[in-house]
């Protein structure tokens, strides 16, 4: 039977204007990314970066088949303690499902909101989901296409009949309005 869970590859890239209250965050930055309560990952900390902070750090995670999104959340290591600067969180339905291509390379950016809800920086990131093993293949005969690896509760497209029924194709148009239409 199938897995309850796929692999991510998130790759934190960096995070641009970052504050605390109203002051600029001068260093000893990183990002926790979760996909559940339990199930976390966190970069190295960047102690040059301020305000801009940089990792380009990948970190692999599991997440949940169940899971809708995953929390981004940028810290600051202070003298008073561990403060988090601001929360994002990045629907699942932003790189897997819909018409991506499987083991697709999203890049992404998120604006960060702080505890009150204002806005405090973004955070940037590229996410590959990578498929469970038993929709994969490394068989050629037996890959799963494209089309329907996308999404995994795809359902046939409705179709016209063309030429006496025999062959079904599909018409793009665009709707066209003449000043005479009511």
């Amino acid at each position: 039977m199938g897995s309850t869970s796929r692999t991510l590859e998130i790759t934190v890239l960096s995070c641009e204007d970052l504050r605390i209250g109203r002051k600029w965050v001068k260093k000893n930055t990183y990002v926790m990314v979760r996909t559940d309560p339990l199930n976390y990952r966190a970069t190295k900390m960047d102690t040059e970066g301020g305000a801009y902070p940089s990792w380009n750090q990948r970190l692999s995670i599991e997440m949940p088949l169940h899971e809708r999104f995953i929390t981004l959340e940028v810290h600051c290591k202070t003298a008073s303690g561990d403060k988090t600067i601001g929360t994002a969180r990045m629907p699942a339905t932003d790189f897997m499902g819909g018409y991506l291509p499987e083991n697709y390379l999203n890049f992404l950016s998120y604006r960060l909101r702080d505890a009150k809800g204002e806005r405090n920086g973004i955070v940037n990131v590229s996410v590959k989901a990578n498929l469970p093993e038993y929709l994969s293949s490394n068989d050629n005969d037996k890959k799963v296409s494209e089309i329907n690896a996308c999404s995994m509760t795809s359902k046939p497209a409705p179709a016209i009949p063309i030429e006496d029924g025999k062959n079904f194709g599909f018409v793009t148009g665009i709707p066209i309005w003449s000043k005479n239409h009511v």
